[in-house]
């Protein structure tokens, strides 16, 4: 969903009478978790909707320009306590998925550098190639054509395992960076209200299409995991939302990113 960064659509799913015919699906990370932390919402995140399944998520690359003077991640690091403040990360905007992790990153490492926003990671990924700026964290989809064209660098996935599509890229944990795992996750949503037995017949659905080997397949190609089976239940999502939460919020909040 767009508008508002998906705030709109989401907003018309809260409203919406709730007999399942109206859902949410979205980038829940952004819309059920950092959404309501950044902006002045009508509705509420957690009390407005019905979790109904947990779908898959993405994790991060992290990525350099082709011309940053470090080959791997212990060494971008050391680089960056070196020159604070001289690299720029590209980002889509205040408490975007990689906006959040640049800060995570700059707490975890100690290091510092600029924000650059774009309208677009299409245009901060060809100012990367391009050299006029330094660093990206970006679902692997959007990177690995580039990565493998050699015209950037990965340092490592921001995940526990490495990517069956790119398994030369070593994990956080690998590289020097224990636990520094970030992604975007999906799901979908149900207005609140909507009966037990609809969400459940919904979640069958869901949980018998991901059990598709095509589907399966076809999000394995895009560099996203489905969740295993035990976490696509209302309940793994909700649960999931509130630990989300928990993690985010208390960043955001003392990063003091609020959207205008």
């Amino acid at each position: 969903m767009t508008g508002a960064n998906g705030n709109l659509g989401i907003g018309r799913v809260a409203r919406a009478k709730p007999d399942g015919y109206t859902l949410a699906f979205s980038v829940s990370s952004s819309t059920h978790v950092i959404n309501g932390a950044i902006y002045a919402l009508t509705y509420d995140v957690v009390n407005d909707f019905a979790p109904v399944a947990l779908i898959a998520d993405s994790p991060i690359l992290i990525l350099a320009k082709k011309a940053m003077p470090a080959s791997d991640l212990k060494g971008l690091i050391v680089w960056l306590k070196a020159n604070p403040n001289v690299a720029s990360l590209g980002q889509t905007g205040l408490g975007s998925p990689a906006h959040l992790a640049g800060i995570l990153f700059q707490k975890q490492t100690e290091t510092r550098f600029q924000f650059a926003n774009y309208r677009g990671v299409a245009q901060a990924m060809q100012d990367l190639i391009g050299g006029h700026i330094d660093l990206m964290f970006v679902a692997p989809n959007i990177a690995l054509e580039h990565v493998r064209a050699g015209s950037i660098e990965a340092y490592a996935v921001t995940a526990k395992k490495r990517l069956a599509m790119a398994p030369d890229i070593p994990t956080v944990d690998e590289a020097g960076l224990p636990k520094f795992y970030s992604s975007t996750w999906f799901a979908f949503w149900a207005p609140k209200g909507t009966p037990q037995d609809v969400i459940e017949k919904l979640n069958a659905a869901v949980v018998a299409t991901l059990a598709d080997t095509a589907v399966r397949a076809r999000f394995a190609n895009l560099g996203q995991g489905i969740f295993p089976r035990e976490q696509q239940t209302p309940e793994a999502l909700g649960a999931l939302q509130k630990a989300e939460i928990e993690k985010r919020w208390p960043i955001i909040k003392e990063a003091g990113i609020k959207a205008e």
